[in-house]
């Protein structure tokens, strides 16, 4: 199947998992997760309609950003921040997805600061005891929420997770409703609203969907298997 056709179909399990869970499908974002894919690749995927792309890594998207620039993207970070490149995720990205210490969130202040930018982020939660997973603990939550919302130049907009990998994805329910309970949480005791949750990926996002995600990181389902 071509990206385009991909992206049709997406689109529709996306619309008939928001209407089982009787949300509407126009309150979910599709981020097409670019990590390792060409400039072509991504420019087939914006002409099928996407508008939202999320890179990994700081580096690969210096180098790919500038080629794309003639395309109203907007561009996410999704994988792990470490705080000496924060500079360039602040000139790069609209939405952080992955913050999860308070070294990174005065780094991004300061860093947002001088680029007179109100920066956008989500506070990165880890449910799961993987070491190869990123993120702040559950308990650790409403500090890191407190750090941001005395920031001047930092917006939080709401939680991120990456659950393990199950081959049944009904097993992730658990961890995709965590972090909803997490937010609801946060947002009573905190007197704010948090619009997105960031949770679920190509092999998961239907149930992300009917645990409240707002924004679902899709890759492989998109391209094709990834590329290294």
């Amino acid at each position: 199947m071509t990206i385009k056709e991909n992206v049709e179909k997406i689109k529709e399990e996306i619309a008939s998992a928001a209407r089982k869970a009787g949300r509407k499908p126009d309150e979910i974002i599709l981020l097409a997760a670019s990590k390792t894919r060409t400039p072509a690749e991504i420019r087939e995927a914006f002409k099928a309609g996407i508008k939202v792309f999320g890179e990994n890594r700081v580096q690969e998207a210096r180098d790919k950003i500038p080629e794309l620039s003639d395309l109203p993207i907007e561009w996410h970070l999704i994988g792990h921040l470490q705080t000496n490149k924060a500079k360039y995720a602040v000139r790069m990205f609209d939405l952080i997805h992955s913050v999860d210490s308070q070294t990174l969130i005065d780094e991004l202040e300061k860093r947002a600061t001088k680029e007179n930018k109100i920066q956008k982020v989500l506070i990165e939660v880890k449910l799961s005891p993987e070491d190869t997973k990123h993120g702040c603990s559950e308990k650790e939550v409403p500090f890191l929420t407190e750090k941001i919302l005395a920031k001047q130049h930092l917006k939080l907009t709401g939680l991120m997770t990456v659950p393990p990998f199950f081959e049944n994805p009904e097993k992730v329910r658990p961890y995709f409703s965590k972090l909803r309970t997490i937010k609801e949480t946060i947002e009573k005791n905190f007197h704010i609203n948090l619009p997105h949750l960031s949770m679920g990926m190509s092999h998961d996002f239907r149930i992300a969907i009917e645990e409240g995600a707002t924004i679902v990181r899709i890759g492989t389902a998109i391209f094709g298997p990834r590329k290294y």
